[in-house]
């Protein structure tokens, strides 16, 4: 059973839902978003009936938006408390202590922040919302004397991006501050199965500008990428999955794996793969096979043949946010077409109104690995390359 809402739903989602006959709730966004018409569309009171009576039933969602109508609808199930789990930072801090027993980190108010010293917390630091979205409010300190300038930042972007998002995918009350992981950094679409056994259907690294880089810019996966971490990250996943005891549950998780080998979670964001239908459709896109039918269908991918053929090619994914430093409002125009001519192999264009989300758009680009560069552009770029602003004048009056 799926779950739509904003900010986005892709066409590809869209004909996944089609092409499957997978029942779509028919919540007010859903309507409004234009699934109202669905053949598969289910009313809520008959989704709430379905779900209630079922012990195997599989729910996605495109959206942690959709985190809400779950908790109200559905809390004679333990499906709220799952997701709570995984989407409540600190909470997910505490079930995996024992595995990392000697990782720090405190949960603050925004209120108690304010008179929080950094003297005695280990640096450098990461200082984030507790439940968060799309690195909005990350920081990191790597100084005591960025912490007053951190704290600033951080209260400035809060007031700026709270109302985008529902409390229970932004919630801008609580931080969590933990010590700084080190390693790379990868994204990996996952499942557990009806058995709580995982299974990975896709594998990104996330890829940065510099060490204090913090931004979502590009995601990147690769025959070896993949090939080098599947086996060690589904071992991982087997054991989260151990202490939370979850089944019939999609996951997006964000690790990092230093040079010795070892794996630390960042976070595990619960009900969804790739937010913005992002990475599962890459994952179709490079390597053939539909991430979303692979869990609502309980199927494994067959990866050795998916990477078949895949020698030398790099798939990334380009969020396009907006680092440019200027207003959203003060911004006439994103040159798309200047943005495809710096690349390779585009495969798809999504374009996004600025104006209402932090993010010009996405691109999803394949890229020999011999022209690596052309990431490495993207990835250091602000972006002001691509843009035209406003041009205010002020007309002053004189003495007449």
């Amino acid at each position: 059973m799926i779950f739509v809402d904003k900010p986005f739903v892709s066409d590809f989602f869209k004909k996944t839902i089609a092409d499957n006959e997978y029942p779509v709730v028919l919540t007010d966004m859903a309507k409004a978003l234009g699934f109202g018409d669905s053949r598969n569309g289910i009313d809520e009171a008959s989704a709430v009936k379905e779900i209630l009576g079922s012990n195997n039933l599989r729910l996605y969602s495109t959206s942690e938006n959709a985190i809400g109508w779950i908790a109200e609808h559905l809390s004679a199930t333990r499906l709220p408390g799952d997701i709570e789990l995984f989407k409540d930072k600190a909470r997910f801090r505490s079930l995996i202590k024992p595995l990392f027993p000697d990782f720090y980190f405190q949960e603050v108010s925004m209120e108690a922040l304010e008179n929080l010293s950094a003297e005695d917390l280990p640096m450098p630091f990461i200082i984030k919302p507790t439940t968060g979205f799309f690195s909005m409010g990350v920081y990191k300190v790597s100084a005591l004397e960025e912490w007053r300038q951190v704290k600033r930042a951080l209260r400035a972007e809060i007031r700026s991006v709270a109302a985008l998002y529902p409390k229970e995918v932004l919630d801008t009350t609580m931080v969590i501050i933990e010590q700084c992981i080190e390693g790379e950094e990868f994204a990996v679409d996952a499942y557990y199965d009806a058995d709580g056994n995982p299974v990975i259907v896709g594998i990104y690294q996330h890829i940065f500008s510099s060490a204090e880089d913090v931004s979502d810019r590009v995601y990147m996966t690769s025959k070896d990428i993949v090939e080098a971490n599947l086996d060690p990250f589904a071992k991982f996943l087997k054991d989260i999955g151990n202490l939370a005891k979850v089944k019939n549950f999609p996951v997006h998780v964000e690790i990092r794996r230093d040079h010795s080998g070892s794996i630390v979670p960042i976070e595990i964001n619960p009900m969804r793969f790739g937010g913005w239908c992002s990475t599962a459709d890459m994952t179709y896109l490079a390597y053939g096979f539909n991430p979303y039918a692979c869990y609502l269908s309980q199927k494994r991918p067959n990866w050795k043949e998916a990477l078949e053929n895949q020698n030398g090619k790099l798939y990334s994914i380009v969020v396009l946010d907006n680092s440019t430093g200027l207003d959203a409002q003060d911004i006439d125009a994103f040159d798309y077409e200047r943005l495809l001519s710096r690349f390779e192999h585009p495969l798809e264009l999504r374009k996004i109104d600025y104006k209402e989300y932090p993010v010009f758009g996405f691109l999803f680009a394949e890229t020999s690995q011999a022209n690596f560069g052309e990431l490495e552009r993207i990835l250091r770029s602000d972006l002001k390359e691509f843009i035209s602003t406003r041009v205010r004048s002020e007309t002053m009056g004189g003495l007449s």
